[in-house]
């Protein structure tokens, strides 16, 4: 499988563990940027490359590294067709793909160890999205909020409607 991988510096040296790792298992591993570690990068520019790498295809799975996997989920979220999270257990990374097909993977370098991350990462990566009914409806929901030009307004006019009387 073609596997992205990115990091900033609060998990570079994972993110190159966990490169090493994938390519033994036999993944094409494809490493978005920071060759080297740099004390004062920025997540969002490392994970911007990588989110829309796996949204059009290019990739077909993400493993993003920050210092708590937060920022990273975050960032990568805001790209159209991504659905990351932050995993710290075998089970969410699994049930994420089988329920949500979600297709990039957070860890925070400094909050969890590579053997934990590992396990998380093969759990990721050996999912199937399940396509039961439920969850395709459930993600059609969630696309159809992502891709409205209007989503802002259609959210005022909701909490106002549904809001605290």
């Amino acid at each position: 499988m073609k596997i992205g991988v990115a990091a900033d510096h609060g998990g570079f040296e994972m993110k190159r563990q966990l490169a090493k790792l994938l390519a033994t298992e036999g993944h094409e591993v494809v490493d978005f940027r920071n060759a080297v570690y740099d004390a004062d990068d920025d997540y969002p520019d490392f994970t911007i490359p990588l989110a829309r790498a796996v949204a059009i295809g290019d990739v077909k799975r993400g493993v993003l590294v920050c210092g708590s996997g937060v920022g990273a989920s975050v960032a990568a979220n805001k790209v159209n067709g991504v659905r990351a999270a932050l995993c710290e257990d075998h089970f969410s990374a699994r049930q994420g793909v089988e329920d949500d097909d979600m297709n990039i993977l957070c860890f925070g370098g400094r909050t969890m160890g590579i053997a934990l991350a590992w396990d998380c990462t093969k759990n990721f990566l050996d999912a199937k999205f399940s396509g039961a009914e439920r969850h395709r409806r459930r993600l059609a929901k969630v696309a159809q909020l992502e891709n409205s030009t209007m989503a802002r307004r259609n959210d005022r006019q909701e909490l106002q409607a549904i809001g605290p009387k």
